[in-house]
């Protein structure tokens, strides 16, 4: 038996089977022990939480792997830095109820799940209160009634944790509530599942996405090309072929995805399967993913350079989401030769 990858299973079963002891994770990727300690400690603070797919496609006995960078805990993430904190994008000021966050005028997001299916070790919401923030059936009536009350609002995002943890029957529920929302117009999802266990998209989901009135567009989370093997190809093409437009938004993180080739690969695999580049975040400064920072100099400049070779479609906004602005800050790229 294969121990990395056991079984070929559904969805459900994939997330029941992740693995969340750094001691197995070492040891099933041939990983030096001396990376436990660090990977102890820091597990206590925000916990391991791989699936089995993923794991298949890192390299064995490389502690430097672009993939494993982004789901090993490190002992680098109990260093207190300044400028780090638990809330960095000051959500908890947009929380207006539970579950919901009104930032920008046209558009709320609902977190629909507080699970995900991986712990990406740089995730800005790794503090997040997700236990004040549950959408039982009375808070999802508060939710209605907000959106109700806001007409400004047109598109509804759905975010978490992951919303595609949600089991179909539910999501199809809500879409179908959001559909009774006249001014309404757009739902979209953001989502890793597709990517880190591809078996997630089944015809129910697809036909549950696509049950409503709702334009429904979905925002991969793709960091690195390595992360695209065969299994995601078919499970974007499918989503494609439904109909649904397929975008992806990445985060620059240092030493993984922080140069030309990697981003050049990253976004003409993406397009090969019907994704979009749409977004490439600077770090959101969130306590314990310092580590993964890239001066925003080097990300401009490194922009710059895919716009001179990548036509423009191909070449993701490079952007920071400042608190209180009433959009996303996009950085302008610096051409090559360029005076800072």
């Amino acid at each position: 038996m294969n121990l990395l990858y056991p079984t070929a299973s559904d969805w459900q079963t994939e997330l029941r089977q992740c693995i969340e002891d750094p001691a197995e994770l070492l040891e099933l990727l041939e990983l030096p022990a001396t990376l436990l300690e660090g990977a102890l400690a820091a597990n206590r603070d925000f916990a391991l939480r791989v699936p089995r797919p993923w794991l298949s496609r890192i390299r064995k006995g490389d502690p430097n792997d672009p993939l494993l960078r982004q789901i090993l805990p490190l002992g680098d993430e109990l260093l207190q830095v300044p400028g780090f904190n638990t809330d960095p994008l000051a959500e908890a000021d947009a929380n207006h109820t539970s579950g919901l966050i009104h930032k920008y005028t046209d558009r709320v997001l609902l977190i629909l799940s507080g699970a995900c299916a991986i712990n990406c070790r740089y995730c800005f919401r790794r503090h997040f209160p997700y236990a004040d923030n549950q959408l039982g059936p009375r808070q999802w009536q508060a939710v209605l009634d907000y959106l109700h009350q806001h007409n400004q609002v047109s598109e509804v995002i759905f975010s978490g944790g992951d919303p595609l943890a949600t089991p179909d029957n539910r999501l199809q529920r809500m879409l179908s509530d959001l559909g009774e929302v006249p001014h309404l117009q757009r739902v979209r999802i953001h989502s890793r599942l597709p990517v880190v266990i591809p078996q997630r998209v089944t015809d129910t989901l697809i036909s549950a996405l696509t049950s409503s009135r709702l334009q429904p567009v979905l925002v991969l989370h793709v960091n690195h090309p390595q992360e695209i093997d065969a299994d995601v190809i078919k499970a974007c093409v499918r989503l494609k072929q439904a109909g649904i437009t397929l975008l992806n938004q990445a985060v620059l993180l240092r030493d993984i995805n922080d140069n030309k080739s990697v981003q050049k690969i990253l976004s003409e695999t993406l397009f090969s399967c019907g994704v979009l580049p749409y977004y490439l975040f600077v770090l959101d400064a969130v306590a314990g993913a310092a580590h993964f920072d890239v001066d925003d100099r080097q990300a401009q400049r490194l922009v710059g350079e895919l716009q001179s070779e990548l036509p423009g479609y191909l070449v993701p906004r490079l952007a920071r989401e400042i608190p209180g602005r009433p959009s996303k800050t996009l950085l302008l790229p610096l051409q090559p030769g360029q005076v800072d």
